[in-house]
């Protein structure tokens, strides 16, 4: 639990020269966490001690409400230092964002001013062994005095170990979606660390059990009622997971130069001195160059759809279907490429750097493992078959939250 007084963030250049802060500080002990599974209870207080967990926070409720195109680059200057670190409060965000959609006057009142102390979200809403993704099997029933009552098992619940609170994805017995925050010590909830992934190790993505949870009326949120009409929760959510991918694109890439630099020695027919100036790893390190700047590149694009959307929708106090569209698919654009960048360079360092990368003292396959691992989120191909169903026909991308 929080025990930190957090600062409060300003403006968009506070948060990137934070975020640059804290990557440099996380950077130095990422491969000893890895190694060892060291999970990082004091990084996440040095991270709500910084403000930037209250950086999306509206400004009429105190906080700096930064550009996604912000946000973007925060998780992926996180993600370039320690791509698990950079995972864990992505969730919190989003659940930020669905308090800002659909939450009650004093609903986003008092979380706001939680996430502004630097209380931190988790997440508990996939599921394992049911039909698909947005199978939700975990119900919130009525109980006579007007709470509620949740149970379930959630699986991959990336930050609940380190939370304050955890929104629980739940169905109502209307079958609809809804959101209930539940204080991480309530009755009959229940974190466990089982998260064995081969990688993203320090994120904790374990087990929740809800046995009968009481949750009051004023802690459920709607969440359907943001897939009634255009909605940007998909592209934000999505965006996140793209800058992490390229975070840990543009890492792999400064390591394996580092490595190269330093440590590498040049192939015997390449008649240099240092591997640094043989002429095929300077073509090489070129190509992985233009991949990660590509990534980046639509990365920024895609945020700046988003922010675009969102400039409308407070405008006109409407999102419009054309401009929630064009942020999705700018988004999937990204994302698309960022899952193919980072597992290519992860790939490709140990390529340009040779047989003494692979000794796993050094741990620089960890950012293969993270890569590969944070990249199955969802499939890329179904970004691009929502691309390709775009240009062709026009038909504009489906409302839900992967997209």
């Amino acid at each position: 639990m929080t025990s930190v007084t957090a600062h409060v963030i300003a403006d968009d250049a506070e948060a990137l020269a934070v975020a640059a802060g804290l990557a440099e500080a996380f950077r130095t002990e990422a491969p000893l966490r890895d190694a060892e599974r060291r999970l990082p209870y004091a990084e996440l207080e040095q991270l709500s001690a910084s403000g930037l967990l209250g950086v999306t926070v509206p400004a009429d409720h105190g906080g700096a409400d930064v550009r996604q195109e912000t946000l973007a680059e925060v998780f992926r200057l996180l993600a370039s230092a320690d791509a698990s670190l950079a995972q864990i409060p992505q969730n919190h965000f989003v659940y930020v964002n669905v308090l800002r959609r659909q939450g009650t006057t004093e609903q986003r009142k008092f979380f706001f001013g939680e996430v502004l102390e630097g209380r931190r979200f988790g997440n508990a809403q996939s599921e394992a062994g049911t039909r698909h993704v947005q199978d939700i099997r975990t119900r919130l029933l009525p109980l006579p005095d007007g709470s509620h009552e949740l149970t379930g098992v959630k699986h991959y619940s990336t930050g609940a170990l380190f939370a304050d609170w955890i929104p629980v994805l739940a169905r109502a017995e209307d079958d609809n979606l809804y959101v209930a925050y539940v204080p991480r010590d309530a009755d009959g909830l229940t974190v466990v660390d089982d998260w064995d992934g081969m990688g993203q190790r320090t994120t904790a993505s374990g087990t929740v059990r809800l046995d009968a949870v009481t949750v009051p009326a004023d802690r459920v949120v709607p969440h359907h009622l943001t897939f009634q009409g255009p909605q940007l929760h998909g592209a934000v959510a999505q965006l996140l997971h793209a800058a992490i991918d390229a975070g840990i694109a543009g890492g792999a890439l400064a390591e394996a130069a580092e490595f190269v630099r330093t440590k590498s020695r040049p192939w015997f027919e390449s008649g240099v001195d240092t591997a640094a100036e043989d002429p095929l790893l300077i073509q090489r390190f070129g190509e992985l160059d233009l991949q990660v700047r590509a990534s980046e590149a639509l990365l920024g694009v895609a945020a700046r759809a988003v922010d675009a959307a969102r400039a409308v929708d407070a405008a006109r106090d409407e999102l419009t279907d054309a401009s929630a569209a064009e942020a999705s698919l700018a988004v999937a654009a990204a994302k698309a490429h960022t899952t193919a960048t980072a597992v290519l360079v992860a790939d490709a360092l140990f390529e340009v750097a040779g047989t003494r990368a692979a000794l796993d003292s050094l741990n620089l396959h960890r950012y293969w493992r993270d890569a590969r691992t944070h990249t199955l989120h969802d499939p890329a191909r179904w970004k691009i078959q929502h691309l390709g169903r775009h240009v062709l026909n026009g038909t504009r991308p489906p409302r839900h939250g992967l997209l």
